[in-house]
This record gives structure tokens, sequence and C-alpha cells, in this order.
């Protein structure tokens, strides 16, 4: 894609400005769908994006937009998370980028491994329509829609004839289709043809696989992997024809690979596509959100999508894929765990579910009796770990820690509340026991825990203690001592909540401080500046500084258009930590506060100039959509506006917090706690809300609640409603 200005980074009053005085905005949100799109034909200059959408076996990076004189421009780059590439580590899955102008190129993390043969296929590397005779290099870009799952652009390749485009992955194969529909919009019939189009190429590789370890038993050796890869772009095409006035044709195009030996790869378009509109419907049917704005609950559904779709069928399991062109087939404490693990229940994604346990399955087998840190990501299909390190005493480089034992409490917690499964638990319940104790065990003499790192890793500093880690226990602790008051530990129960309420006061102590003028905390020992991370006790439920820290956040020392600095005086941020902090703002009660952050946001990343997702981050990656970054979004609405914390496999809190402006809101067909089931929140007299929980017909809960008011409710034990 050509360089140009960055989307990001603009000045927060402008966008303001411009969202308060009805800018036009690039994209068009049509809230009945929900679907967004570009009237690229009457947009002047150019614009392109990028889009990730995933599959079980495929993954892929769709670039798209006009160049200056309005001609479509488009990409392909098609990830193969299972087919592997040497060095077989975190970023090694098989990439292969699509143009019409150059030979694809198979790549690695950037790295070139292998030209595709070009002399067969110049000057145009994919298939081309022919009208009266005459190849269409050129297409006029007139629209483009993003809804339902797909991608769709729709182009002029010739006075009078459109074509339209829809790209998706396939739902369980190894590929990626682009659908074409040709409408000749003229007075008269038009002779069509697309000539039959079969690019294939061999690719070797050769990589070594760690053997698995299982705890007990003796390492594997490592395996040579070696053999050839088949790639394949092919298109029956389309027979010469004459095209009626108002009639329409259709074809398919297939980008697919496999390992030589294994079957071919056959994709079905219309079978393909029906999969990719039903998982499309089923998210969007489950939890849904219903408000007064329809961006939010718009977002919130292609949300639900991206943090669904992103599950990888592996050698060992299904894997949560973050996704990026880098981080796929492989399991993560804060992004797998932490971030989307929690999520999953409450839309009743049964794929999720397994991809979360899998995971704290896969987490358990690094227990050690040495209270040794666990790997940040178990990678390469389960076969190999990643760790942060630091220097030794002898000058070795030797694992570190970055609270990846605080992220799976927390986040492992959550998710077996809200899974309400009692046997899945149970299972998982050493793990969870192992991983407090880890922490436990690095409690220093003034209270709170320490770590070398937080989960950016070293990309700012974090001190020997810092406020993330130290937050993530305490949110672990408390979250464990529910599950275990669920499986009988009252005594461990009240000792988790013991070292909860010793960590916070710790906190308090150690973190406490006046930062840059403002009552709130320091993010590490010796810092002096603001961190965007200052917002964690917020969504931990810590309120003695919440006025302080609001402000910090909300500050220009931190906030801007794209939402909070990662750190006071950078030109960096990660969706997460703002998302995080919304979150927190909700929990503290500065409800509009909160929402007029989040509109913001949300206009920003649905119909902004980077579309239609919440982002990781900036500069770094130039803001990818990794999926879990989709959960954290979603999760502002279900822990923020509604206030959801599961509490036992059927027991849960409520603190909605419904905007002055809102008459209801509602969540529905939340899946939780084995249950299905919707929440009502309504207007019911100034500072009062009416708070209504059904399942089907059947009313359960319907009651009044003050401002800033908690519920606690437990649902009773029925089959889940069809």
């Amino acid at each position: 894609m050509p360089e140009g200005p960055s989307p990001f980074l603009r000045p927060v009053w402008l966008s303001l400005f411009s969202l308060l005085l009805g800018a036009a905005d690039r994209w068009q949100l049509d809230p009945k769908v929900p679907s967004i799109s570009w009237e690229a034909g009457k947009d002047r200059g150019a614009h392109q994006d990028r889009v990730e959408m995933s599959g079980a076996r495929t993954a892929a990076i769709l670039s798209y937009g006009r160049d200056a004189g309005g001609f479509l421009v488009l990409e392909r780059t098609v990830v193969w998370p299972t087919l592997r590439v040497a060095p077989n580590d975190t970023h090694s899955s098989l990439m292969v980028t699509f143009g019409p102008h150059k030979p694809p190129l198979a790549v690695n993390a950037g790295q070139a491994l292998e030209a595709w043969p070009a002399t067969r296929f110049e000057p145009h590397f994919e298939p081309m329509l022919h009208v009266e005779g005459r190849p269409c290099p050129q297409e006029k870009l007139l629209r483009v829609r993003h809804g339902q799952g797909l991608l769709a652009l729709e182009s002029e390749p010739a006075r009078g004839l459109v074509l339209k485009r829809e790209l998706f992955p396939s739902a369980a194969g190894m590929g990626l289709l682009e659908r074409w529909v040709l409408r000749n919009a003229r007075s008269k019939a038009v002779k069509v043809a697309v000539p039959p189009f079969h690019v294939g190429t061999r690719l070797p590789y050769r990589y070594a696989e760690k053997g698995f370890m299982e705890p007990g038993k003796p390492l594997p050796p490592d395996r040579l992997r070696e053999g050839t890869y088949l790639l394949d772009v092919d298109t029956a095409g389309l027979p010469e024809r004459l095209l009626a006035p108002g009639k329409e044709v259709a074809l398919a195009v297939a980008y697919t690979a496999r390992r030589e030996g294994d079957p071919a790869v056959l994709l079905h378009p219309d079978a393909e596509r029906a999969a990719r509109l039903a998982l499309a419907r089923s998210t969007r049917d489950s939890l849904r959100f219903e408000c007064p704005d329809p961006e939010l609950e718009a977002l919130f559904a292609f949300s639900k999508l991206r943090a669904c779709e992103s599950i990888i069928e592996t050698a060992h399991g299904p894997m949560h894929a973050p996704g990026g062109g880098s981080y796929y087939a492989a399991m993560w404490t804060n992004d797998t765990v932490e971030y989307v693990g929690p999520f999953y229940p409450f839309l009743g994604h049964a794929k999720g579910n397994e991809a979360t346990l899998n995971a704290l399955s896969h987490y358990a087998r690094y227990m050690n009796p040495e209270f040794k840190p666990l790997p940040v990501s178990i990678i390469a299909e389960g076969t190999d770990t990643w760790t942060v390190r630091r220097r030794g005493a002898d000058g070795t480089r030797v694992p570190a820690d970055r609270g990846d034992a605080a992220m799976i409490a927390f986040g492992g917690s959550r998710f077996l509340l809200a899974l309400g499964d009692k046997a899945e638990a149970r299972r998982h319940w050493p793990l969870l026991k192992w991983c407090l104790e880890y922490t436990e065990r690095r409690r220093g003499p003034e209270g709170v825990i320490a770590s070398e790192f937080d989960e950016l890793e070293g990309r700012f500093s974090a001190g020997t203690c810092n406020l993330n880690t130290n937050l993530l226990a305490f949110g672990g602790l408390r979250s464990a001592a529910d599950l275990a008051d669920e499986l009988g530990e009252a005594e461990l129960a009240a000792t988790y909540r013991a070292r909860a309420q010793a960590l916070g006061e710790a906190v308090e102590r150690f973190f406490g401080a006046e930062v840059q003028g403002f009552h709130t905390y320091r993010y590490h020992d010796g810092l002096d500046t603001l961190r965007a991370w200052i917002c964690i006790p917020l969504a931990m439920g810590l309120r003695t500084r919440s006025e302080g820290t609001l402000k910090a956040l909300f500050s220009p020392k931190l906030w801007t258009s794209e939402g909070l600095l990662t750190a006071q005086d950078s030109t960096t941020f990660w969706d997460r930590a703002t998302l995080y902090a919304l979150r927190g703002a909700f929990n503290a009660g500065t409800t509009d506060l909160a929402l007029d952050h989040l509109r913001l946001l949300t206009h920003k990343r649905l119909l902004g100039e980077h579309v239609p997702y919440a982002v990781e981050a900036y500069p770094e990656g130039e803001g990818r959509h990794l999926s879990a970054e989709s959960a954290l979004y979603a999760r502002v609405v279900t822990e923020g506006l509604f206030g959801f914390t599961p509490t036992g496999f059927r027991r849960f809190t409520l603190s909605p917090r419904l905007p002055k402006t809102w008459p209801r809101m509602s969540l529905r067909r939340v899946r939780a706690f084995g249950q299905t089931f919707d929440v009502e929140v309504s207007r019911a007299g100034a500072g009062q809300s009416r708070v209504v929980v059904r399942q089907g017909r059947q009313v359960h809960v319907r009651r009044l609640l003050g401002e800033g008011g908690t519920l606690t409710l437990c649902l009773p034990i029925h089959p889940e409603q069809p």
C-alpha cells in the first residue's frame, strides 16, 4: 500500500468538532444489517485501507481502495497458520500476497521466501474480465461495503457494467474465496468473458518441530518437517456470452494451499458463502445489544464477529488467533485468557469456549514445583514457547516475569465462572491455584508483587513492580475466591479474599501518588509521568483515587482522538488500554463522561479512516485489527455499561450505568452461566432504573435500582432456551 498521511493521532478537538457538526464521513452506516458503505465513486483523491478476516484454517488481510485516478486497488495477503515455515516460531505461518500487477509472493514476517514463477502470467496476475473481446485491466471503484462477514467491492470495468466482488475466508477449508457477480446496466446486450485461470506453484519447506512436552513424560526429540506446499489460484472462468440488459452472471476465484500429498482443496462458493453468513448471523443474534445509539450497536455487532471468527484449528486443538499477519496457531496469557476468553461464555460461542479451555490445558503443562515463570505464549501449534527474558547474575538471558500468572488467574477465573461448568472448573482449578501461589511468592516487603515486565514486554519501562500485574493479581484473587466457594473450598476462598484486601491496601500505599498534578497512581516505582494503565484500578473496582485518575486519563496529557497515549509525551497508543479505561470509567459511575469518550472512539473505529474494528496499536503494526481488541470493545458494554461480574456458576452482579439521555438499554440472548436470558434496563424516574431479567416469557427479576446501585442475582437452573 502506498505511504500517506497517517489517519491516527489527529487532535482530539478536531475529531470532536467534526462529530458535533455532523461533518461528512467517508463511511455511512446502515444500522439494520448492520453494515457500513463507502461511495468511492463519488469520492475524490486516493484512499486505501485494510481489514482482516479469518476462518478455521485461513486468515486474510485485504488491502483495498482507490488510487488518485479512482481505479480499484486490491491486494490479498492470505495466511495459512498450519502450514509452517522455518524457523517455526511465532511468526512462521505461510503467507502469500496476491495482487494484479506483480507475481504473488510468499512472505514470512516481511521476508521473501520464494517468488512465484512470473513468466507464464505476465503482465496480469489474476483473472481478467474481457468485454467485447478486449481485456479490462483497470476498474473504476464505485463503492465498498463491510457487513455480514463479507468485504464487498463494486467497480466499473467498462462503461455500463458493474462487477461486484465479495471476499471471505472459507469457514473450515484452506482458502480464500472471491465471488464475482457481473451485472449489465446498459440498455443493450454486451459480450463478456473471463478466460479460465489457473496458477499453481510448488514451495519447498523445511523446518524443525519441537517435541510436544507432556508433564511426567520424556520430551520427544525434535522432528524435521520437510516437503512441498502447493499453492493455487483457480477459477473456471466464464465462457464468452451475451449478457442481456439487467442480467447478472457469477463466478468464483479460490486462493488455496496444501501440503503435497494432501487431498486437493475443493471449495464450493455458494456453500462457503452461506457458512460465512451463518457465522455472522449467529454472532449478531446472540448477546444482542440494544440502545439509542446505532453506532454503538453496530460496532458491538462487528466486534462480536471479529472476536469469534479468529480461532484456528491446529494439531493440538483450537487456538484463538490475535492475527495481524503475525499471531496464529498459538496462545497468549493476555490475548487468549485475559482479553477474549471471559467474553466467549456471554456470547455462547462454543468454539471460543473450547479454545479457551484448550489454552488453560496447555498452560497447565508448564506448571512447575520451582514456580518458574510461565511462558508468555505457547506457539507453533502448541509445540514451542516464547517468553520475555532478562539478564541473569551470570550475564545469561533467563526467563522473566511479565505478569502472565496474574493474567491467567484473573481471566481464567472470570471465564470459568461465566462458563458455569463445574466439571471444567474443577479440571482447571489446579492451574489457577498455582498461578495465585506464584504471584504470592513474588510479593515483596511492601506488600506488592514484583514483575520485571508488563504486557508491553519492554516497549515502555515497567520498573520492578508495576500497577498492571498487581491489579490483575488483585482481580484474580477476588474471582478465584468466588470460584473456590463454588468448588467447596471455603477456607481457601477466605484466604484469597484476605490476600486481595491486603494487596489492595498495599497498592494504595505503594502506587498511590500525586503525578503531574493528579491524585492518581504512579505506574511503577520511580516513574513521575502518566501512563495509560493507571486506568486498571478503576476496572478492578478500586475507587480511592477514581476522581483524580479519571481527570488524568481524559486530560490532554493522555487522551487523543485515538484514545489514550501509552505514556505521557509519547506518540504511541494501544486500544487495549483505552478500552480498559472506558470500562473502568463506567464502573466508577462516571457514565456520561465514559459515554462521550466511547462515542468518539466508536465513531473513529467504525466510520473513520481505518475501519471497522478496534485496533491493536500505532505506530506498531499500523493499527492491526487484532481479534482480542474487539472482545475488549464488547466488554466495555457487558462489563462497563451493564456492570456484569460473574460471582458463581449461576450467580452474578449487575451494576447498570444507564446514560441520562437514554430511556433504556438491553442485552438480548445473553448465553452465560449455561443459560439464555435477557437483561433490560429502563428509566424509572429521577435517579432510578428498572432492571428486568427474563428467560423467554418468564420474568425472573423486576427491581428498581438507585443510581450507581448493584444487584446480586442468581439464575434458576433451566435448560438453554432455543
